[in-house]
C-alpha cells in the first residue's frame, strides 16, 4: 500500500491527457472567467493536491503494467474515465467555450471537468495500491470539486437571472 519507487510511464501518460487540454483552455479562457472570488481553503486543497497527485503518479511504478489480474479492471475503469475527461474537452471547445459548458456534466457525470479526472486518479492509486496517490487525490477533489461547485452556483445565478 505504501508504494514501490521508480518512474511510472502510465502515470505520465495520465498526466499528458490532464495536462495538454488544460494548458489549451488556459491560453483560451471563456469570455466572463474569473478566479477572484474563489475560496482560500479549496484553493489550498486544491494546489496540495495537484502536487502530491503529479509526484505520485510519476514516482511510484506500481502504476505500469505488470500482469492481468483483477487489479487491472481498477486501471481499465481509470483509463477509461480519464477517456471520457478527453471527450469532456472536446465538447467543450467544439461548443464555443462557453462559461455553462466549461461547468456542464457528461453522460451522467456531473461537473465532469473537475470530477471525472479525481475519480480516475483515484482509481489509479486503487490499481496501483498506492496510498500516497489515494489521498492526493482525496485532497486534491476536495479542493478542486469545491472550486468548480462554487463556480458553477455563480454562473447559474449570473446566467438564470
Amino acid at each position: 500500500m505504501m508504494g514501490h519507487f521508480g518512474f511510472s510511464y502510465v502515470g505520465l501518460i495520465f498526466l499528458l491527457l490532464l495536462f495538454i487540454p488544460n494548458i489549451i483552455w488556459a491560453r483560451e479562457k471563456p469570455q466572463g472567467y474569473t478566479s477572484e472570488n474563489e475560496n482560500k481553503l479549496f484553493l489550498i486543497f486544491e494546489r496540495t493536491g495537484q502536487v502530491l497527485t503529479t509526484i505520485c503518479v510519476l514516482v511510484f511504478d506500481n502504476y505500469n503494467l505488470h500482469s492481468c489480474s483483477y487489479w487491472t479492471w481498477w486501471l481499465i475503469v481509470a483509463f477509461g474515465l480519464i477517456v471520457m475527461y478527453e471527450f469532456w474537452w472536446i465538447r467543450y471547445f467544439r461548443n464555443g467555450q462557453k462559461m455553462s459548458d466549461f461547468y456542464s456534466s457528461f453522460l451522467g457525470v456531473p461537473l465532469a471537468g473537475a470530477t471525472l479526472p479525481v475519480i480516475s486518479f483515484f482509481l489509479l492509486g486503487i490499481y496501483g495500491k498506492v496510498i500516497w496517490l489515494v489521498i492526493a487525490t482525496i485532497i486534491l477533489g476536495v479542493g478542486h470539486i469545491g472550486i468548480h461547485i462554487q463556480h458553477s452556483k455563480e454562473v447559474k445565478e449570473k446566467y438564470n437571472h
